[in-house]
């Protein structure tokens, strides 16, 4: 199954750069305008010059933001800002975060894993993608030749043999510790002995690698491997174009979070919400729930936990109250889904919200539509209705890890934005050359 590698892994060098925190920054698609100016200003050597360079009205094909980029990493590598790790390292990562004001760790091992395509289920998709993100990493690829940011993967560490080797490669002090910076901290050591990275590798020969978060980035990593393949017919098996720089993470690490991306929508005519309103019992039993704060979060979280039922909360269409959808038969709205959707899919929060009640029910494409917009916070969703900004708020459930891992082994792909893996990984703190 899948072929692990370590990596000669390109970092900064933390006696010239002191704080890594200053010069890591966010993957290039939550970068806002504004929080790419703060990220330049932060460092001079902020990595945000690499993942996702500033663009200038006086672009050319031989100046621009890819191009840039390519001057930086190798400018910083010439400098020593930058350096190569030797010997090759299986890197284990730390990733501390808070959300809802608890402490959370998810442990990730950073790894060249070989490339393969889809079909071949050695790594398994479970979103689908568009074409305009995967245009700019790919691009990226080519002018730097290199991985800038790791796509995080899951996996199943069967008799926990990798799980031992982390603790033991854990036990000694951090190669690079980053200081909590806007509420994450980072540590990192590397696996070298022979040993150590053997178990490893052999720990998930066996085993298909599950894909997170970074579709994008694995499938213009791919069309890169086509176009050098054809470029270097007779490059070896192992030429550094073949692999891809992941961070995979235990199925069962408890710092793996999944947020659901809530759906908010506006734009809707008083006639329009009438007409969902009296459409909605067609396919759900309505019950009705007054919003009462905390309380009501926890009645919510109760009615929602039925494993047995099909359950949708809507709130904004009667008034300060919630709308507590159950689907009445589930075979029937599977014929407004493609019929070559698995009955996993058709049993999905995001499934019967897209298809159901955006597209039939309301006519609304959920893909580019500018009437609806996905927030990762129920509560906050909630007061953007109560404040006029949206009118409705589907407030979904999240997605478990063994719900991804059915989606990706059917072979089947859930609805964009069915999941957000919080935290994001960061870039910069290591890069994998493809040379």
């Amino acid at each position: 199954m899948a072929e692990i590698h370590p990596i000669n892994g390109i970092r900064y060098n933390t006696r010239l750069v002191k704080d890594l925190a200053e010069v890591i920054c966010p993957p290039y698609d939550i970068i806002s305008p504004q929080q790419q100016g703060e990220l330049y200003q932060r460092s001079p050597y902020n990595f945000v010059r690499v993942e996702y360079g500033q663009e200038t009205p006086q672009d050319s094909p031989s100046d621009n933001r890819y191009t840039r980029a390519a001057c930086f990493l190798e400018q910083w590598l010439k400098n020593g800002v930058l350096t190569v790790d030797n010997p090759p390292a299986i890197y284990v990562h730390d990733h501390y975060f808070t959300h809802k004001s608890k402490e959370w760790k998810r442990r990730g091992i950073v790894a060249r894993i070989r490339l393969e395509e889809w079909h071949r289920m050695i790594v398994r998709p479970h979103e689908g993608t568009l074409s305009g993100p995967k245009a700019d990493r790919i691009n990226l690829i080519r002018a730097l030749k290199a991985n800038t940011s790791p796509i995080l993967s899951m996996y199943e560490d069967r008799d926990k043999t990798i799980r031992q080797v982390l603790a033991r490669a854990t036990a000694d002090r951090p190669l690079a510790h980053v200081r909590k910076l806007e509420g994450e901290r980072h540590d990192l050591w590397a696996v070298t002995r022979p040993d150590d990275l053997n178990q490893i590798i052999s720990a998930l020969a066996d085993e298909p690698i599950y894909i997170a978060d970074g579709h994008h980035r694995y499938e213009s990593a791919l069309v890169y491997q086509r176009e050098q393949v054809a470029l270097h017919p007779d490059a070896p098996p192992d030429a550094a174009f073949n692999f891809v720089m992941m961070t995979l993470v235990d199925f069962d690490d408890p710092g793996l979070l999944i947020l659901p991306p809530h759906r908010l929508l506006r734009g809707l005519s008083q006639s329009r919400l009438e007409e969902l309103k009296s459409e909605l019992p067609a396919f759900f039993e309505v019950e009705k729930l007054p919003f009462r704060g905390v309380e009501t979060w926890r009645k919510l979280d109760e009615w929602q936990s039925a494993e047995d039922k099909q359950r949708l909360v809507l709130f904004g269409l009667d008034g300060d109250s919630f709308l507590l959808l159950t689907l009445r038969d589930l075979e029937a709205a599977g014929r407004f889904m493609p019929s070559f959707h698995t009955d996993i899919y058709k049993k999905l929060d995001v499934s019967l919200v897209d298809h159901i009640i955006l597209e039939e029910m309301l006519g609304i494409k959920p893909e580019g539509d500018s009437g609806i917009a996905f927030n990762y916070d129920r509560e906050d969703s909630v007061k953007k209705v109560q404040s006029g900004e949206f009118q409705l708020a589907f407030v979904i459930k999240p997605v478990r890890p063994e719900t991804i891992k059915a989606i990706s082994d059917a072979s089947d792909r859930m609805p964009r934005k069915s999941t957000y893996f919080y935290p994001k990984l960061p870039s910069g703190l290591v890069v994998n050359r493809l040379v």
